[in-house]
C-alpha cells in the first residue's frame, strides 16, 4: 500500500480559511467607532455594514462586492482542502495556484483601501486613525459653521489576524509544495513492492 503524501501546511490553510469565513461574517474585520455610538464601521470583505445611531445599513454595491468574496474564500478554502490531499496529481499545482493566492490578496486588498480611505479622509483635514484612538474635529466649513468633535477609534478585530495566519499558512503550502511531490516512498513500501514483484518472478 502506497503512503499518501499530505500537504500539511495546505489542510491547514484550508481549514484556517473557512473558519476566516466563518467569523468574518458576524466579526468584522476592522471596526470604527465614532463617538458613543453615533456611528460605527464594520469592515471585512465578506460583510461591511455601516451604523447611524445604533441602526445598520449596508450599500447594495458593497453587499455584491462581499458575495463575491464570500464565494472566493468558500473556493479557496475548500480547493486548498482537497489539493492538500492530492499535492501529486498532475493537476494539483494548478489548485494549489488558484487557492494559495485569495487571502494574500483579500489582505493586500483590504489594507489597501483602509489607507486610501485615511488618505481621503486626511485631504479633508479628518483623521482617521486605522489603529488606536484619537478626537476627530470636523472642519466648521463642513458642519455650516460648527465646531464638531468627538472622540473616534480604530481597531483590528480577530479574523484580520486569522486571516493573516491563513495567508502565511498557504504562502507556506506552496513554498512545500515541491517537497511534497518529491518525497520518495518509505523503506518499508519500497520492500513491500520489491518482494512482491520477485514473488510474481
Amino acid at each position: 500500500m502506497l503512503k499518501r503524501n499530505v500537504n500539511w501546511f495546505g489542510f491547514a490553510a484550508g481549514i484556517v480559511t473557512l473558519i476566516v469565513l466563518v467569523t468574518s461574517l458576524f466579526i468584522p474585520w476592522w471596526q470604527l467607532t465614532i463617538g458613543d455610538n453615533l456611528m460605527k464601521v464594520n469592515a471585512s470583505p465578506v460583510n461591511t455594514n455601516f451604523g447611524l445611531f445604533g441602526a445598520q445599513f449596508t450599500l447594495p454595491l458593497i453587499s455584491a462586492l462581499n458575495l463575491v468574496s464570500v464565494l472566493t474564500f468558500t473556493a479557496s478554502g475548500l480547493v486548498m482542502l482537497f489539493y492538500s490531499l492530492m499535492p501529486a496529481k498532475p493537476y494539483s499545482k494548478q489548485l494549489l495556484g488558484f487557492s494559495y493566492k485569495k487571502p494574500l490578496f483579500s489582505l493586500i486588498t483590504f489594507v489597501s483601501g483602509l489607507l486610501i480611505l485615511t488618505s481621503v479622509a486626511s485631504l479633508f483635514d479628518i483623521n482617521v486613525p486605522i489603529l488606536g484612538s484619537t478626537t476627530l474635529n470636523l472642519p466648521s466649513n463642513l458642519m455650516m459653521g460648527a465646531n464638531v468633535s468627538a472622540s473616534v477609534s480604530g481597531s483590528f478585530q480577530l479574523p484580520f489576524w486569522l486571516a493573516l495566519v491563513a495567508a502565511a499558512l498557504c504562502i507556506a503550502a506552496r513554498l512545500y509544495h515541491g517537497r511534497v511531490v518529491d518525497q520518495k516512498p518509505s523503506s518499508a513500501t519500497v520492500n513491500t513492492a520489491s518482494s512482491k514483484t520477485i514473488q510474481d518472478l
